[in-house]
């Protein structure tokens, strides 16, 4: 496995470690101690997250397959963006600080255009 890959799909498998903990944090935990509506703010994170970290996964089979400039561009995308989204989820439903809400439409984007990188390298590619 080549050094991007190797480090998307480390990044990946530690991003989904932290998720199914931040699930079970908030499933058990937190429960009893957020509002119903900050507690599926809270989930929402977490399962981004995960959908996120497998997309690393994913970067890394096609930085292995064939690394480019977009394959490398998405995987950035994606831990930028589970930073800013999950990240700022996280932290709104903990603190309820809702200034943190502004930037999770940023997360979001950086995740879509993530995809947007993995499906340009997936059409564009020549074998």
């Amino acid at each position: 496995m080549n050094p991007p890959a190797r480090l998307f799909f480390g990044l990946g498998a530690c991003l989904a470690l932290l998720s199914v903990g931040a699930g079970a944090f908030g499933a058990h935990a937190l429960r009893a101690r957020l509002d119903p509506a900050m507690l599926e703010v809270f989930e929402t994170g977490a399962r981004y997250q995960m959908y996120h970290a497998l997309g690393l996964m994913a970067v890394a089979w096609a930085a292995n397959l064939r690394p480019s400039g977009s394959v490398r561009l998405a995987g950035w995308l994606f831990v930028l963006g589970i930073v800013l989204f999950s990240g700022s989820l996280y932290l709104l439903a903990l603190g309820g600080l809702g200034a943190f809400g502004i930037v999770t439409p940023f997360g979001g984007v950086a995740m879509m255009a993530g995809w947007g990188c993995l499906a340009y390298w997936a059409f564009t590619a020549r074998d």
